[in-house]
């Protein structure tokens, strides 16, 4: 038996998220009919994360056991393979070999997410897809100063899917840090921590929206992490702003 790591790119916008699902039409989906294919065994793949319907990945790792007596393929075999058998919106960046006790999901360390938002005046039809598009000014610095309220160890209940909560043992989670950088007509929010929940990084960029336009204050941060208090947080952002930006290990 071997071990492949693989880290792959994608944009999900067509996608039902990355985890497999009776209908299909998953990114699990595609890679694991490929690899069943270039292989020669059926294959289940072991994803870092589960993405949403809509949502990207500039960096996804998964890892994959196989039966090497099937197949004699070499990870720069196995990338040029896929990339000639995936559709277009998926992307195979690297392959290696890993230890067969590494896992994708729980050998993570943390995560970093990106939400993107295009504050054009006029949206880039180029990037509907691909940015949330909000035609405002955003106050960067004050923005900042809130996000330092939600660096560290939290319990992150009110920023997290209502019904995802009711299956969870501890809603705490530890962000590490957040960024926000203003390129050209683009604002990027980088959340990085050790494990995120439903929706978290949505309600997060959310909340500095909201709080950008004064329809939420320092105070009301507070309160959302002390109380648990949805109210207090801001709203879902969409999913086509958000991806998975890096996986640490």
């Amino acid at each position: 038996m071997k071990n492949l790591k693989v880290t792959i790119a994608y944009n999900g916008f067509a996608y039902n998220g990355y985890q497999s699902q009776p209908n299909g039409n998953t990114v699990q989906d595609r890679l694991q009919k490929s690899m069943t294919e270039l292989l020669n065994q059926p294959i289940t793949i072991n994803g870092c994360s589960r993405t949403d319907a809509g949502v990207h990945a500039r960096e996804f790792v998964f890892n994959a056991l196989y039966d090497d007596r099937l197949s004699s393929i070499t990870p720069d075999s196995f990338v040029r393979a896929m990339n000639g058998s995936l559709p277009y919106d998926i992307a195979v960046l690297s392959c290696e070999y890993a230890p067969l006790d590494f896992h994708a999901r729980f050998c993570a360390k943390g995560k970093e997410y990106l939400y993107l938002v295009d504050i054009s005046k006029v949206r880039n039809v180029f990037s509907t897809d691909l940015a949330l598009h909000y035609p405002y000014d955003i106050d960067v610095p004050k923005l900042r100063e809130a996000a330092l309220l939600m660096v560290g160890q939290h319990d992150f209940a009110a920023f997290c899917k209502a019904e995802a909560k009711e299956h969870l043992k501890s809603t705490v989670r530890t962000v590490t840090d957040i960024r926000i950088e203003k390129k050209h007509n683009n604002v990027e929010f980088y959340v990085s921590g050790d494990g995120f929940l439903h929706n978290m990084v949505r309600i997060i960029v959310g909340t500095m929206i909201y709080i950008n336009e004064d329809k939420r204050s320092a105070e009301d941060v507070k309160e959302a992490l002390e109380t648990g208090n949805r109210e207090k947080a801001g709203k879902t952002l969409p999913p086509h702003g958000l991806y998975l930006n890096k996986v640490f290990y």
